[in-house]
């Protein structure tokens, strides 16, 4: 599985909808599972972003998919990026 970290930002009716029914972000967390994917770690944060989450899917398509399904429902934007650990960067380097 690839990890993704993915920046999301709230559009003004995704704030009204959390603020009504903060339950909601766990429900969209079950949503992504049943895409293929699965929530890792999820933070609330302050600046720029409203969430910071840590995904594993089995291959950029699919997180692809995720992206553009929840970010057509207009609630949210979503910056996705694919995560590399360093561990693994680091042996990539020595080649």
């Amino acid at each position: 599985m690839a990890t993704y970290i993915l920046l999301s930002t709230l559009t003004d009716e995704g704030r009204k909808t959390i603020k009504g029914r903060p339950e909601r972000i766990q429900e969209v967390n079950r949503e992504i599972e049943s895409m293929g994917a699965k929530v890792v770690d999820q933070y609330a944060v302050l600046g720029q972003y409203d969430f910071v989450s840590v995904v594993e899917a089995v291959d950029n398509e699919t997180i692809a998919r995720i992206s553009v399904e929840l970010g057509a429902r207009g609630t949210v934007q979503i910056v996705t990026l694919p995560a590399i650990p360093v561990p693994t960067f680091i042996e990539r380097l020595k080649g």
